[in-house]
């Protein structure tokens, strides 16, 4: 499944966390879990939705660039991931800075 992402389309800054037990569940379907929810993901990076993904050392949580059409869309997109259930997430939608046509210009 692919997401694609329009013109237009917003960045935000998503901060998830997972909080899932393994103990609570049976290992292959926390294995399955786990698998299923590097494959969406991978799909989502291929459709654009995640520009860059970071872990936060010492801890399974990430923070990530975001691209979707508008808060609704970042939702269902981010609601998609497998681990959404055992998910807190924190978005900050962004704006574009003043100073990023110099950056662009740096980075030719």
């Amino acid at each position: 499944m692919t997401d694609p992402i329009p013109a237009g389309a917003q960045e935000f800054l998503v901060r998830i966390s997972v909080q899932v037990d393994p103990a609570a569940m049976s290992p292959d379907r926390f294995a399955d879990l786990l698998q299923d929810e590097r494959a969406r993901g991978a799909e989502l990076v291929r459709a654009g939705a995640i520009k860059h993904i970071w872990r936060l050392p010492g801890t399974s949580d990430n923070v990530g660039i975001w691209t979707a059409l508008n808060a609704t869309v970042l939702h269902d997109l981010i609601s998609s991931l497998p681990l959404f259930r055992w998910m807190t997430v924190a978005v900050t939608p962004l704006a574009t800075h003043p100073l990023e046509p110099v950056l662009q210009e740096v980075r030719r």
